[in-house]
């Protein structure tokens, strides 16, 4: 009974959070979303991005609606921040991304089990030419949840600059993808575990360029 007036009040803080970014997020990007109907309301994902900005949270978060919410894995030290904290709390799995461990992991493999929809960008941080890390790839074979791209195009300055100059942005949802199909797409995988999932990554990453 706890866990589902947990839920409820979740859902609620989402759909009030989207209701409050969702026209802003319009007007200053006059965003448009495809896809949306790639998205099955019976089926669990992995969202997977690239992270160019903090505005690609409330992008995605506008884009795929209040009824499918997302619990983010987010970087401990935003805390930090008192105006993120509270949406943190709520909505994020955070972790020491800088000193990533066992504690981590199992905490991101359980959030990953225990949410309908997790989202996870590769890279890790906004920093640009990061590269993106394997993590996703283990925790799929882990969770044998599908994966699914999303692409956040834009025309114009990305991050915005500020007061004005803000991009049209389009947010495109691709077709979800299982790690066994992504596997199959390459035919000839490493042996070895890391590279597997280095080739593996690189492959997601191209499917979100293409989304």
């Amino acid at each position: 009974m706890t866990q589902r007036l947990s839920n409820l009040f979740r859902n609620g803080a989402y759909a009030l959070v989207i209701f409050i970014l969702g026209l802003p997020v319009l007007i200053l990007f006059k965003m448009r979303v495809r896809g949306k109907e790639l998205l099955d309301a019976g089926k669990e994902y992995i969202i997977v991005s690239h992270h160019c900005s903090y505005w690609d949270i409330p992008l995605i978060v506008v884009a795929l609606g209040a009824r499918n919410r997302i619990q983010f894995i987010a970087r401990e030290g935003l805390k930090k921040n008192p105006i993120f904290r509270p949406l943190l709390d709520l909505f994020s799995t955070t972790i020491d991304r800088e000193n990533f461990g066992k504690r981590d992991f199992r905490r991101v493999l359980q959030a990953i089990r225990k949410e309908r929809l997790i989202g996870i960008f590769p890279e890790g941080t906004t920093k640009a030419k990061a590269r993106a890390k394997t993590g996703v790839i283990h925790f799929a074979r882990l969770t044998r949840k599908l994966l699914l791209p999303v692409h956040i195009k834009a025309n114009g300055p990305y991050p915005p600059r500020y007061p004005f100059k803000f991009p049209r942005i389009t947010v495109s949802i691709g077709e979800a993808v299982s790690l066994q199909a992504l596997e199959k797409e390459i035919p000839r995988l490493p042996e070895k575990s890391s590279e597997r999932a280095a080739v593996l990554t690189k492959r997601l990453m191209e499917r979100i360029d293409a989304a």
